[in-house]
């Protein structure tokens, strides 16, 4: 019998590239309040940005990751980039956002796909979808979790 290399992932560490002062965000409690802190991050880019929010168990923001950059007008994110980040920072549960350069924040029926399967992923790993919320540099927001879409 030959004896193999056998090689144990001991510890994984999240390498943090940005700080923020917008960072010291604190606790979410409305979808405003997210919608405020995705549009600082996120609005006015040129093309669709899929940005996830990490909270623990009090709602606090732990992290921020952009998960996919996107074309003029789709981001085709997989639930497997969004979870990720959130298992690699401790999340309790995540607040995704993505913005429409266009300036409309009206989902399209990809943004209700995409948020079906990620709260999908999110009950199989413990990692709830509180909400996805689309912005713009408009200002407008849309909350699929206040319109009854997820």
């Amino acid at each position: 019998m030959e004896l193999t290399s056998i090689f144990e992932v001991v510890r994984i560490k999240q390498e943090i590239r940005e700080v923020s002062e917008t960072f010291a965000f604190g606790r979410i409690t409305s979808p405003q309040e997210a919608q405020n802190l995705a549009a600082s991050f996120i609005a006015d880019e040129d093309r669709e940005v899929f940005l996830v929010l990490m909270l623990n168990t009090k709602n606090e923001v732990v992290g921020l990751h952009k998960a996919h950059v996107g074309s003029l007008n789709a981001s085709v994110v997989h639930p497997r980039d969004v979870m990720k980040c959130a298992i690699l920072n401790n999340a309790a549960s995540i607040i995704v956002s993505h913005q429409h350069p266009s300036g409309d924040s009206t989902p399209s029926r990809e943004d209700i796909e995409v948020t079906k399967r990620l709260v999908e992923a999110g009950k199989i790993i413990g990692i709830e979808v509180l909400d996805h919320i689309i912005v713009s540099y408009k200002g407008n927001h849309y909350s699929l979790k206040e319109h009854g879409k997820m």
